[in-house]
């Protein structure tokens, strides 16, 4: 077989290894009575290693093997700021939201998703909320989906030649088929695998790379760094256009606070003892990862030179670094490659169980179906994962698509902004009110869809910031001119930070 053969089969392998894990999971839910519980949030039974992997897993999409590698070899260590950002992000939720959001969201009669929580933190009979943060996911995870399946695509086209299109068709439909049969269980053990698999290919690939570099047989490429290279500020100097670098990066951590497909992860944890655990874990991967992402940058300038520097092929370092280091041994390169279709599918299938758990407990049971089933509304999810994953296909697929980087970017800032204010109130503020958590969600969706459209060219700014505070602003305004919460929920605010096993 030759070389592109082995990196194909390598990949195919893996393919049909998580195909495998969605039909295991499928037969074994079969003989599970709570069946809604069970798809959804894998009966909360999460044990500390597999709900830190793959909340890690399910964050750190392609981005991260092929977007934040590529700023990094291009224009230097001044990109670095996004990587700083997310840590400090992943850490504080770990810290401060995951903990009491597991312990709030049992309290709040046992909520399964994200709009529930909020409604029964305010023990509120109006679906209003849940029904408007539901369409705000299908919305937005159509977006994000989409950056995971134009990864997939680029994968395959540039590695083994296969048409964009239709390398992404069959990495649509595997998605679909393993989130759609296996539910939470079968996507949270694949991301759990494919957050090993990308821990690997990062750790081996740079240090390999740096090895080989010391050994008499290398010849140093060409290489031709820029005079800010090494320099933290991107400009060389403290302007707007480095201040705006900065904060735009650490801006990237406010996301955590309101990513559903990540804060779902939290719930789903079985005990407090387990969460101890996945907070080490997480807290450990994430640092290992966007370390070694950065370092595939600066070291992938060095060793690869400066042939990737035109026509946006920087993504690519990790690519090509793998494919040098392990030229002997096609087979390793396609597993080690893999770990960028990983990270494509690992945010994918979380993205497409959350948006259809939102609008199966949401939205069908509330507004279409109020006596459903717990098997009718697991199919009404799963009819959803297509629903989405088809939609996704076309934006990816579409002529006017932007790229990996600015769905992420986009759907990042949406889901951040909307949510993220509303929901370390609704854990942290014991006058907030439901009033103030629908305006906050309102005002900061929309603030961030204005700032995107009109002011983040001339500003330099991520609009996740200005859609935060103006999210956090209306959220505070609104509950303090409304009726203080009764005393029913101010006495569930305190119970819910009593731990739970």
């Amino acid at each position: 077989m030759n070389y592109n053969t082995w990196e194909m089969l390598a990949m195919l392998l893996y393919l049909v290894l998580v195909v495998c894990i969605g039909i295991y999971f499928f037969v074994k839910s079969k003989n599970k009575s709570d069946g809604e519980k069970e798809y959804f949030l894998g009966g909360r039974s999460m044990n500390g290693w597999v709900a830190a992997l793959s909340a890690g897993a399910s964050d750190m999409s392609a981005w991260v093997l092929m977007g934040l590698p590529g700023s990094i070899y291009l224009a230097g260590i001044g990109q670095v700021w996004i990587s700083v950002g997310l840590l400090i992000g992943t850490v504080c939720a770990w810290l401060f939201i995951a903990p009491r959001l597991r312990r709030y969201s049992i309290r709040a009669n046992d909520s399964i998703t994200i709009p529930q929580f909020l409604t029964n933190r305010f023990l509120s009979k109006s679906i209003a909320l849940q029904v408007i943060s539901a369409i705000v996911f299908v919305v937005v995870y159509c977006i994000y989906s989409a950056s995971s399946i134009v990864a997939c695509g680029d994968l395959f086209n540039t590695v083994i030649g296969v048409d964009k299109s239709i390398a992404m068709i069959v990495a649509t439909a595997v998605i679909v088929i393993y989130t759609f049969l296996g539910g939470f269980n079968a996507v949270c053990w694949t991301d759990f695998f494919q957050g090993l698999i990308m821990l690997a290919a990062l750790m081996l690939a740079p240090i390999i790379a740096v090895l080989m570099m010391k050994t008499a047989d290398f010849t140093a490429p060409a290489v031709n760094l820029g005079e800010n290279y090494f320099n933290v500020l991107s400009s060389g100097k403290l302007d707007w256009k480095s201040i705006s670098s900065i904060l735009t990066g650490l801006g990237w951590g406010l996301g955590y606070a309101g990513m559903p497909h990540i804060l779902v992860r939290y719930i789903s944890i079985k005990s407090e003892k387990e969460m101890k655990k996945s907070q080490l874990i997480g807290c450990i991967w994430i640092a290992v990862i966007l370390t070694m992402a950065s370092i595939v940058g600066i070291v992938g300038r060095q060793f690869l030179g400066d042939s990737l520097t035109e026509n946006g092929r920087q993504s690519l370092v990790f690519v090509h670094m793998v494919r040098s280091v392990f030229k002997a041994a096609p087979f390793v390169v396609g597993i080690l490659l893999s770990a960028i279709l990983a990270a494509s599918m690992s945010t994918a299938d979380s993205q497409l169980l959350a948006s259809s758990s939102a609008f199966a407990s949401d939205v069908y049971k509330p507004l279409i179906r109020k006596n459903a089933s717990n098997k009718e509304m697991m199919w009404a999810g799963r009819i959803l994962v297509i629903a989405i994953a088809v939609i996704a296909f076309f934006i990816a697929n579409s002529p006017s698509c932007e790229g990996i980087m600015a769905l992420v970017e986009c759907a990042w800032a949406g889901f951040g902004s909307a949510f993220g204010p509303v929901i370390i109130l609704a854990l942290y503020w014991k006058r907030f009110t439901y009033q103030g958590a629908v305006a906050g969600i309102v005002a900061g969706f929309v603030a961030d869809a204005l700032w995107y459209k009109f002011l983040t060219d001339t500003t330099g700014l991520y609009e996740i910031i200005p859609g935060f505070i103006c999210g956090l602003i209306a959220a505070v305004i609104v509950s303090l001119i409304s009726k203080a919460p009764s005393k029913e929920v101010c006495d569930l605010f305190e119970e819910a930070k009593k731990p739970i096993d």
